[in-house]
């Protein structure tokens, strides 16, 4: 099963599979984040998707503003840590950071 996602102005192409139609599915629901169509903190469509690895064993999946570098974090549960998910407020809107400048 073929799942594209947009992301601001790109689109994102996933394949998941199982070995029947149900664990299909199930592997669909695994992508349960909604299309991203601009930065919460400036407005930008101009977003991508990106990862890192920090101290060496965190990682993280983001979408990234590439104009204000503003960061939304997807989240994984704690039951299933290959179902994610795009953070949020306790309001329902997405938890979007602000990068934080270092103190020089």
């Amino acid at each position: 099963m073929m799942i594209t996602k947009r992301i601001g102005r790109r689109q994102f192409h996933f394949t998941v599979q199982g070995s029947n139609f149900h664990e299909t599915v199930a592997e669909y629901d695994r992508l349960s984040f909604p299309d991203v169509p601009t930065c919460g903190l400036c407005g930008s469509d101009n977003l991508d998707l990106t990862s890192r690895v920090a101290q060496d064993k965190f990682k993280y999946t983001s979408v990234k503003c590439i104009d204000c570098r503003g960061d939304l974090t997807f989240g994984k549960t704690q039951k299933d840590d290959q179902t994610v998910f795009l953070r949020r407020r306790e309001n329902g809107d997405f938890d979007w950071k602000a990068l934080e400048k270092a103190d020089k």
